[in-house]
């Protein structure tokens, strides 16, 4: 097996090249890192901090409540959950038993879950009490033997806990007497009787979470990841960071069915000793107080996140210089908007700049970053420590040279297991080159330069083909997005008898911005003065709002679908 060199090694000889990994699972990663700081304040939810002390005393209690009721090394277990300390607890409960944690977003229509579940081959699912009614409709159709229901009062003291009861609670229906139900005092209780051994040593290898690819593009697949996976993840992450993070706290507003959210937000946080705030839902009011009562050191959310947060007006006159780092990912981060968000940032007293960070669901999230002492516009960063990078000819193991565009491909210890149930997706996208390394192909387009530096240019599949040339909607997205007008855009292809396909964009305006002809008269303008004539939109269509995926990125998808429709009919 040939030795894979970091090409930029002499460039940053600060960053530790070469990390140790944990053997142990998850679970372990994150008591370790209890049994080292008691006392330290592992999450904050509502109001309420639990040290880490306590948080591993309930990931223990949740272990044995899981073995209580039955659940078996292996056995896969669904968290249908938002970012609450039971679905921390539940995460590593199950994790601490050897079973499987297979995550799931709770707003998922009853369809997604069903395909969920049959993907999973999974039936004892652990959820809300305000999602107790979906779940009722979805076990008509898919079975479900255990259904544990929990409640954001169950994770409140008094008086915040009758409190919560008394208002938003009382909107929630109760749950009726089932023999597949349990409340989660019920489930906790049936773990304070259990006797038995509960522990079960798994080690870096073997399966500990599932997550479901974003699903635009294809059929939402089960993602199998390890515990490597995770804990790599996390040592990477805290490798890569300029400050501590130990003492130091995360605002995770991106949900734990995320990569980005489970695996940077609160496994790489707790396991560096720090504080993950635990935020349920997003809304820019209860946001924004959320930064300034608990000065958060590290933010870390996709572009649209960091868009509102710029134009978020209860941050108006704001300090924000306890900010020690800002990450964006899960989606491309436009120059412009890395512009805007810096600016504000600047604005705000914060003494850094935003990090772009790229990876996939595959390799759990992030597996490059922009360093935080050189940015090269336009970057996506460089690799993780342990981790590498090459630009392939599309549909092959070809490397091409610096500088040109291939499908990005990448190696180390982060990568998936594989899909679950998908054997020749599976051959498709981990492939052994020539190397004898086992390397990941992203379906991504982009570049690597001379210093090692990626450059993400677009999904493969989303590149439209016009008139035989090549079109990336990135590029012109990047271009409208200029405008003062413009806080949003996606770029499609548009079905063209003549040219196969044709472009078109869809903008939403900042408020204040009507689309009156001056203003389409100038977009277009814009478009003409920076977009070769082939790849220039044949309409820009003014919209309140863009349809997005349940992680927040525009669901292009949905739009190719309507001009796909319009198409057929007006054929």
């Amino acid at each position: 097996m040939e030795e894979l060199k970091t090409p930029w090694l002499s460039s940053y000889g600060e960053v530790k090249f070469h990390l140790e990994y944990p053997k142990s699972s998850m679970a372990q990663a994150v008591l370790d890192t209890a049994a080292t700081y008691p006392d330290n304040i592992a999450l904050s939810f509502m109001g309420y901090a639990s040290s880490f002390a306590e948080m591993g005393v309930a990931i223990e209690s949740v272990a044995r409540s899981f073995r209580a009721m039955g659940i078996e090394e292996g056995q896969k277990v669904c968290i249908c959950m938002p970012n609450v300390p039971q679905t921390v607890y539940a995460l590593y409960g199950l994790n601490r038993i050897g079973a499987i944690a297979v995550m799931v977003h709770p707003l998922s229509a009853e369809g997604e879950i069903c395909h969920y579940l049959r993907e999973a081959d999974c039936d004892v699912v652990l959820t809300l009490d305000q999602f107790y009614p979906k779940f009722l409709e979805v076990q008509k159709a898919v079975p479900i033997s255990k259904l544990i229901i929990t409640s954001i009062a169950d994770a409140l003291k008094f008086p915040k806990r009758i409190a919560y009861k008394l208002t938003l609670g009382r909107k929630i229906q109760s749950v009726s007497s089932h023999d597949n139900v349990l409340t989660w005092r019920d489930f906790l209780s049936g773990g304070t009787r259990f006797e038995g051994d509960y522990i079960v040593q798994k080690y870096a290898d073997d399966p500990a979470v599932i997550l479901f690819s974003g699903g635009t593009t294809g059929v939402t697949k089960g993602i199998l990841l390890s515990n490597l996976n995770f804990n790599a993840l996390a040592y990477q992450t805290i490798a890569m960071n300029n400050y501590p993070i130990v003492g130091k706290k995360m605002l995770a507003a991106m949900p734990m069915f995320h990569g980005f959210g489970l695996g940077v937000c609160v496994h790489t946080v707790l396991v560096a000793g720090g504080t993950s705030i635990l935020v349920p839902r997003f809304t820019p009011k209860e946001y924004a107080e959320l930064i300034v009562k608990e000065k958060p050191n590290y933010i870390a959310g996709v572009p649209t996140l960091f868009e509102r947060i710029a134009s978020n007006k209860y941050l108006e006159g704001k300090k924000l210089d306890f900010l020690m780092g800002v990450f964006s990912g899960g989606d491309s981060l436009s120059i412009e908007l890395k512009k805007k968000f810096d600016a504000f940032l600047a604005e705000h007293g914060a003494a850094i700049r935003i990090r772009e960070g790229y990876g996939t669901t595959e390799c759990v999230t992030a597996s490059c970053l922009t360093p935080y002492n050189k940015e090269v516009e336009g970057s996506i960063g460089l690799p993780f420590p342990d981790t590498y990078y090459k630009i392939c000819k599309v549909g092959s193991t070809e490397e091409v040279p610096y500088g040109e565009e291939g499908e990005i491909c990448l190696t180390g210890p982060s990568v998936m297991l594989g899909y679950l149930n998908h054997p020749e997706e599976n051959a498709n996208t981990l492939k052994i080159h020539a190397d004898g390394h086992r390397w990941l192909h992203t379906g991504d387009m982009g570049l690597m330069n001379e210093e090692g530096f990626i450059f993400f240019k677009q999904r493969i599949k989303r590149m439209i083909i016009t008139s035989g040339y090549n079109v990336y909607p990135s590029q012109i997205e990047n271009i409208l997005e200029s405008h003062e007008a413009v806080q949003m855009s996606c770029v499609i292809g548009v079905p063209d008898p003549v040219k196969m396909q044709k472009v078109k964009a869809f903008v939403v305006l900042r408020e204040g911005f009507e689309p009156n002809e001056q203003l389409m008269s100038s977009l277009r303008e814009l478009c003409k003065k920076n977009i070769a004539r082939y790849a220039l939109p044949y309409d820009i269509e003014v919209r309140k709002s863009l349809p997005k995926t349940l992680v927040g990125k525009v669901a292009y998808t949905e739009l190719e679908k309507e001009e796909a429709e319009k198409a057929k009919r007006n054929a």
